[in-house]
C-alpha cells in the first residue's frame, strides 16, 4: 500500500470565526443527500466495518472508488492493516444495519445483525446490498482528521430490486 503523509501544521485551539466556519460547513454538507454504505474488512487484523457516506466514484478504468475513514473510527486499524474491503451500498430496509455500524456497537454485534457472505479476498459482503464492490485499497492519502483510500474494485455484485438508502439533513430517506 502506498501513502502520502504531510507534515501536520502545530495543532492550536480554534478561534471563534474558525469554529464558526466550520459549523457552517458541517451545516452546508448535512444538505448533500449521499448513498449510505457498510464499509467492511477481515483478515490478520480482524473483522470491521463502519458505516459510511464519503464513497465516490473515481473512474471506471481502472474502477476505483474513493473512501474516507476516520482516523479515531474503530475500524481504522483493521481496514488499515488489512488493505481490503468491501463496500455495501445500503436499501432502504438496511437503516438499523447502518445504525449500528455507525455507533459504538461492539463488532460482533455490528455482523449479527445481517447476513454476511465472504468475498474471495476474504472480506464480508452484505448478502442483500443493492450493491457490493470488493476491493484493494491501491493508495492511501492524508485527509486530516480523516485517511482518503483508493479502492481498486476486484469485484462487482448486485440487487436488481430495492430502494437506496440516503443521508440527508442529519436523517435517513428512501430513494
Amino acid at each position: 500500500m502506498l501513502a502520502t503523509k504531510t507534515i501536520a501544521p502545530v495543532a492550536t485551539a480554534p478561534d471563534s470565526a474558525s469554529l464558526e466556519k466550520s459549523a457552517a460547513y458541517r451545516n452546508g454538507m448535512a444538505r448533500l443527500a449521499a448513498a449510505v454504505t457498510i464499509v467492511t474488512t477481515d483478515g490478520p487484523a480482524g473483522r470491521a466495518g463502519f458505516a459510511a457516506t464519503a464513497v465516490t466514484s473515481v473512474s471506471d478504468n481502472p474502477p476505483t472508488l474513493l473512501v474516507c475513514l476516520n482516523k479515531g473510527s474503530s475500524a481504522y486499524p483493521a481496514v488499515s492493516a488489512n488493505g481490503l474491503v468491501s463496500v455495501n451500498v445500503l436499501s432502504a430496509e438496511h437503516e438499523a444495519v447502518s445504525r449500528l455500524f455507525g455507533g459504538k456497537t461492539p463488532v460482533d454485534e455490528r455482523f449479527a445483525a445481517a447476513s454476511w457472505e465472504t468475498t474471495v479476498s476474504g472480506t464480508p459482503r452484505l448478502s442483500d446490498a443493492l450493491v457490493s464492490f470488493e476491493c484493494r485499497i491501491r493508495e492511501v492519502h492524508d485527509g486530516s482528521t480523516h485517511d482518503v483510500l483508493f479502492c481498486e474494485v476486484l469485484d462487482v455484485t448486485t440487487r436488481e430490486d430495492g430502494q437506496a438508502l440516503v443521508y440527508f439533513d442529519r436523517g435517513y430517506r428512501t430513494v
